[in-house]
């Protein structure tokens, strides 16, 4: 390209394209690969860059760790749990927001990588269809929009992206907590009350079903058992499946499991434990 002229958008560049290929036909690959290349470049010129992607990554997830653990959020998701135990556990949680931001950050770019060889191959076959010396019977501006389907859903679909990888790492920190202070249960909470909330019927039906967490000290001392609803460890966890934003309360003390949970000696424990604090 000569010096000083202006380089052609993404859209710009897609509609010469079309407008040549309707002009001249499928001449020779040749003429298809030239513009494959410049419809590539011209998308990549435009998408965020690498660095300005992990800003805002850092930005939106650094805000969920701020409020959840600077502030002490997580706490209210833990109760019992004291900021004395959230302060050693901190470490841990910023280890696991620099993996989430890592996370994130590679998926963002596969599904940008996914979105241009989609736009492509979209191109791709269009324009090998076109017959030598053109037609003017192809709809210009219907073949535009299937070219460009893929890149104008891309930002869309990062949002989307960043959005469930703070969800999965609001519940990935909350997890590692409970880990660390003894939970032994939880209840699952699902949102599928909330307008325009595309819930999963199976976590509709988990909403406020209690279950118990596998190998906690409670367990290994005899005074639990699972409920017909079994182990946390036997179905998917919170925010683990695609977009799920369903969350967990843990438990942590004997009294606050339902009843069917308790063994002979974890009822006889929480009796004793009762009947100790009344005294």
């Amino acid at each position: 390209m000569p010096r000083g002229e202006k380089l052609l958008s993404f859209n710009e560049t897609v509609s010469a394209a079309i407008a040549d290929m309707s002009r001249y036909g499928y001449s020779s690959q040749a003429r298809v690969d030239r513009w494959v290349k410049a419809i590539k470049d011209a998308a990549q010129r435009e998408m965020v860059s690498t660095e300005k992607l992990q800003q805002e990554l850092k930005r939106a997830l650094g805000a969920i760790y701020y409020s959840q653990v600077d502030k002490g959020g997580l706490l209210t998701m833990n109760p019992g749990v004291s900021r004395f135990t959230l302060k050693n556990v901190k470490p841990k949680l910023r280890a696991e927001l620099d993996r989430r931001i890592m996370a994130a950050a590679n998926l963002i770019k596969l599904n940008r990588t996914t979105a241009i060889n989609d736009t492509l191959q979209r191109f791709q076959g269009w324009a090998t269809s076109i017959p030598l010396g053109g037609s003017m019977a192809t709809d210009k501006s219907d073949a535009r929009e299937n070219v460009r389907k893929a890149l104008k859903q891309l930002p869309f679909e990062e949002r989307r992206v960043v959005i469930d990888q703070g969800h999965k790492f609001n519940a990935s920190i909350n997890s590692i907590l409970a880990d660390n202070a003894g939970a032994i249960a939880l209840t699952w909470r699902s949102n599928w009350r909330q307008a325009n909330y595309d819930y999963r019927p199976d976590h509709k039906e988990r909403d406020k079903k209690v279950y118990l967490i596998r190998g906690s000290w409670a367990e290994e001392k005899g005074l639990v058992k699972p409920n017909k609803d079994g182990y946390y460890d036997q179905i998917t966890a919170v925010a683990e499946e695609p977009f799920c934003r369903c969350f967990a309360e843990y438990i942590y003390s004997l009294e606050d499991l339902p009843e069917d949970m308790l063994t002979k000696l974890g009822k006889v424990t929480l009796e004793q434990m009762l009947d100790s604090d009344a005294a």
